[in-house]
């Protein structure tokens, strides 16, 4: 789960210097990976600390709808995702040795992500109490916690429109305010329709990720051989209705 929910912030970071028009453009990737999307990412981290990741989101209908309408885009085939200015975004990550994303329809990419040292990858986040990663030869472990004690620390790694953006939806894990998933959902349906809120109800992150040793623990995901599969509601993220946890343990 770490270097997965890794992945989707760094396909949030923004450009280092981004024009303003590109406002619009990482909104809708906000949207897409945080929000009402279907996320699926299969990874594999090696012995010698480099990793590759096949990504593939998809936005769902009543989302697509609602940006465009407030976005100003009404042609059907202009894109909402962008697959090149993702790919622009995510190269300039510390560690990637090469990234590419394509369209495969204006509210759809794939692509692949490969990272020359892991612990480069992770070093943004590393130290900032949510990601925990230790190496020791062959062995490895790696912690990820989601709480309201640091969801401020998520966030700062996206920038302050997508924060503001965030928090204007009220979703807790950006406003502090404990909600439970039923109250949330029901606001949601309150200012944005049904659609988007039983969109945002079914959205999940699907991550398949081969690690470089069998591995003998998992909190929060399913482990056969080397391999741990995470199946993730979008919403328990969003209100934080519990604490996150989310370990493994390889090698020994």
């Amino acid at each position: 789960m770490l270097p997965a929910f890794y992945v989707i912030l760094v396909l949030m970071k923004p450009l280092n210097k981004k024009p303003k028009h590109q406002f619009f453009t990482l909104l809708c990737i906000t949207l897409c990976t945080f929000l009402s999307c279907a996320v699926k990412i299969n990874g594999q981290i090696n012995a010698d600390d480099s990793a590759q990741f096949n990504i593939n989101a998809s936005m769902e209908p009543a989302i697509e709808r609602l940006i465009r309408r407030l976005g100003h885009t009404p042609a059907e085939n202009s894109l909402i995702l962008d697959g090149r200015l993702i790919t622009q975004s995510m190269s300039q990550a510390p560690g990637v040795l090469s990234v590419s994303f394509v369209n495969t329809s204006p509210t759809a990419i794939q692509g692949q992500l490969q990272i020359s040292k892991i612990d480069e990858f992770l070093s943004t986040a590393d130290g900032r109490g949510f990601i925990s990663l230790e190496r020791t030869g062959s062995r490895g472990r790696c912690i990820i916690t989601i709480s309201f004690e640091t969801g401020p620390d998520i966030l700062n790694l996206l920038s302050p429109d997508i924060r503001d953006y965030l928090s204007a939806i009220f979703a807790p894990i950006a406003t502090g305010d404990p909600l439970k998933k039923n109250e949330y959902l029901e606001d949601v349906r309150t200012f944005y329709g049904e659609a988007i809120s039983n969109e945002i109800a079914r959205s999940r992150i699907h991550a398949s990720i081969t690690f470089p040793a069998t591995v003998s623990k998992v909190i929060g995901g399913r482990a056969s051989g080397r391999q741990v599969d995470f199946d993730i509601p979008l919403i328990d993220i969003l209100v934080l209705e519990s604490p996150l946890w989310y370990e493994i343990e390889w090698g020994g």
